[in-house]
């Protein structure tokens, strides 16, 4: 019987091969057959951790998500801006990406062909985009935490598309890209918590 830490082992290697098939021939085209031929196991032992491609995409992001945890836990200073630190967790989950870069360039080129794929993961990218907030001790619940994940869900699909081309060695290009959006996304957050509702009275009252 497998034990926890080599079922661990095996998505890591689904996941892995799943995106070495999506470089090397797109990801529409790249079957579960493919994927588990590529991991070497049965298509039916796939099945059963990933029933579907999308399902293989969902844990990468989980995966994504605790490995930044793991590597920034602790590494803050304590004057440092919650922006700042939010800057740093972004660029640590785009230094993680580069491992698999083609891969998911590839997966991202096929989204474009494939609403479906979008509107499936866009909750659980929200989802991801909400722990990057917990890591920077942001707070995301109610109305304003949702303006905020909604707001850095922005910032990253925007920073993705300069980050897919971006060949200079120290990611410059997304660094400029991605600070920017989290500028204008802190003032725009800033500017909905700062903002007082008016104040209606629907009650006429007779002198």
């Amino acid at each position: 019987m497998a034990t926890k830490g080599s079922d661990r082992d095996l998505q890591h290697d689904i996941i892995k091969a799943a995106l070495a098939c999506a470089a090397d021939k797109g990801w529409m085209n790249c079957s579960l057959a493919d994927i588990a031929g590529r991991a070497d196991i049965k298509e039916s032992e796939l099945r059963i951790i990933f029933p579907e491609k999308a399902d293989i995409l969902r844990a990468f992001g989980r995966m994504v998500d605790k490995q930044i945890a793991e590597n920034l836990d602790g590494s803050f200073d304590d004057d440092l801006s919650p922006r700042d630190k939010l800057f740093d967790i972004m660029m640590e989950r785009f230094d993680i990406l580069n491992d698999d870069r083609d891969g998911l360039c590839a997966i991202l080129d096929s989204v474009k062909c494939d609403p479906k794929q979008a509107i499936i993961g866009l909750p659980h990218l929200g989802t991801s985009m909400s722990n990057m907030l917990d890591i920077a001790n942001i707070d995301s619940s109610g109305f304003f935490g949702a303006a905020k994940v909604f707001g850095l869900v922005v910032v990253y699909l925007d920073t993705l598309r300069t980050w897919k081309t971006d060949d200079s060695p120290d990611m410059g290009k997304t660094m400029v890209v991605l600070d920017k959006g989290l500028e204008r996304a802190e003032a725009l957050v800033s500017a909905f918590e700062n903002k007082q509702m008016p104040q209606f009275d629907f009650i006429k009252r007779n002198n």
